[in-house]
């Protein structure tokens, strides 16, 4: 899975990149550094070719820049990323590529080398969808909104010592008369209560909403018989983390099937159908291949019938199971 914290280096520049993929298309945030508080990040944008297992990526507008008196970007080499995604085994990821720099950018300017580390750096509104990406937070809606809330400009507060400063600086003492006595005041200086990370407050919509709000698409019709019949649900390609849930004539009868190459089983009782039924499949995510594909295999007495089943974030795959006569 690409989407996740990265570290390397881009141009002998140290950098963190933050890839979240959305469907082809790449978001997220990167941060050139020298330390922890000189740093200079920016937006991303770009995509990814499934084809050959590239990643493309440009830096799209500033967000911070907390480089002052630090020698970032001496060259100015600024443009389009473009990486092969390779694993290598061990757990190892990298992407490794060319930096294009140059006005028309065809021509390679410097290297790109980066692995996949979980643990970021820089903390900010990313992590929250990285950490819960395969659980609901890879749903678009959530990553832009979170995509609106990091590029946001930041408030940059004075520090405590400015403010101690001002509020203990001296005051001119008023003309008062002799027999007056002079008063005095104490100023409590208020302590600036720093947060170490923001977490977007934004709710994963539930698999009762992704249901109701996606198109259902026809898929085959199954004739039934018997007293029960069983239905067999696989990943149909490469294991990347599906998960669905299925809907029975608008009923959730079961829900977190995680889809491997072994079956999942599900037994339906026939009497208890109507003459004719709607079995839906909703993805619950993307997995990190999308879409959500399922291979189901329907056993009806001695009878076999299979079918390919894809969900998407707009539309969910119909199954029609009839009762013969």
């Amino acid at each position: 899975m690409v989407t996740g914290v990265w570290h390397g280096k881009i141009d002998n520049q140290k950098i963190e990149v933050k890839i979240i993929q959305d469907g082809d298309s790449i978001t997220g945030t990167s941060y050139y550094y020298e330390s922890a508080s000189h740093y200079r990040r920016y937006s991303i944008k770009g995509y990814f070719d499934s084809r050959d297992n590239s990643v493309v990526w440009w830096d799209d507008q500033v967000i911070e820049d907390k480089t002052k008196g630090v020698s970032l970007f001496q060259r100015n080499k600024r443009g389009l990323s473009r990486a092969d995604f390779n694993c290598p085994g061990g757990g190892v990821m990298k992407l490794d590529g060319k930096l294009y720099a140059g006005a028309d950018q065809q021509e390679p300017e410097a290297d790109i080398h980066l692995n996949k580390d979980g643990t970021p750096l820089f903390l900010d509104e990313w992590d929250y969808v990285i950490e819960n990406y395969t659980v609901g937070a890879n749903d678009p809606e959530i990553i832009d909104s979170v995509s609106l809330i990091s590029q946001t400009p930041t408030i940059v507060q004075k520090p405590v010592e400015t403010i101690a400063e001002e509020k203990t600086k001296p005051v001119p003492p008023p003309v008062i008369k002799k027999e007056q006595p002079i008063k005095t005041e104490v100023v409590s200086v208020p302590v600036i209560k720093q947060e170490s990370r923001i977490e977007p407050s934004i709710t994963p919509p539930t698999i009762e909403q992704k249901f109701t709000s996606r198109q259902k698409i026809f898929t085959k019709e199954i004739p039934v018989s018997g007293d029960s019949i069983e239905l067999r649900f696989y990943d149909n390609a490469e294991v990347d983390g599906d998960s669905i849930s299925l809907f029975l004539n608008g009923n959730l009868i079961f829900e977190h099937i995680r889809l491997t190459e072994k079956a999942y089983v599900v037994r339906l009782s026939v009497s208890d159908m109507q003459q004719s039924n709607e079995l839906i499949m909703v993805a619950e995510n993307l997995g990190s291949i999308p879409p959500n594909t399922s291979y189901m295999v329907a056993q009806v007495g001695d009878q076999r019938y299979d079918a390919q089943l894809a969900s998407t974030e707009n539309s969910s795959a119909m199954i029609k199971l009839v009762k013969k006569e």
